[in-house]
């Protein structure tokens, strides 16, 4: 697989934001008064969902493009 290298890079950066996200809810939630901490927490989460998302799209993609010149 020739993006290895991509698809790692968006493990690691998806999975520390993620942690990140982790702990800011929970801290917003169990102990912090303010509220807002918490949706800062749940926003930090699916931005984490979503740029691990958009990385594996963009390796599934160039995949298949290098796949299809190959057949051609």
């Amino acid at each position: 697989m020739k993006n290895e290298k991509l698809l790692k890079a968006t493990k690691y950066v998806g999975a520390s934001i993620l942690l990140t996200g982790i702990a800011i809810f929970l801290y917003g939630f169990f102990v912090s008064d303010y509220s807002y901490i918490t949706g800062i927490g749940i926003g930090t989460v699916m931005g984490a969902v979503f740029i691990f998302l958009m990385g594996v799209f963009l390796v599934a993609t160039e995949e298949m493009n290098s796949n299809r010149k190959t057949w051609r």
